[in-house]
């Protein structure tokens, strides 16, 4: 018998600083602390918990980590809210685009600031 898989419900990453990272991603998206000690902090949203640990950062270990978005018009607000914090976004000027070639999802993909590279997708948002 195979074990099925449900949704994420939690990660951590080690990161710098714990503090700093959790400003970057209560600053871009609606996420709340759960708990924070002396070396970690995680945040939450109805989905999810990200914790972030205070250590050394390892962001070759991982291509991408993708999110999920509802909808185009939120993956363009996304952009939009991105682009004006400054966040180190890949393909300046042409930030979404297909998740891989002849994809029907949609993404756009960014850096948080311990070189992590994240993706925001939208399941066949080519269709919208």
């Amino acid at each position: 018998m195979k074990i099925k898989l449900g949704s994420v419900w939690h990660f951590s990453l080690a990161v710098t600083d714990p503090e700093k990272t959790a400003q970057f991603w209560t600053k871009n998206f609606d996420l709340q602390e759960m708990f924070r000690s002396d070396e970690a902090i995680a945040l939450m949203n109805d989905a999810m918990i990200i914790g972030f640990i205070k250590g050394t950062p390892h962001p070759d270990t991982i291509d991408h980590i993708s999110l999920n978005l509802d909808s185009m018009q939120a993956l363009r607000e996304a952009l939009e809210t991105l682009k004006s914090n400054g966040v180190e976004l890949e393909d300046p000027g042409d930030e979404i685009g297909p998740t891989s070639p002849d994809s029907p999802h949609m993404g756009l993909w960014f850096h948080d600031p311990d070189g992590y590279r994240w993706e925001l997708s939208v399941q066949n948002g080519a269709s919208e």
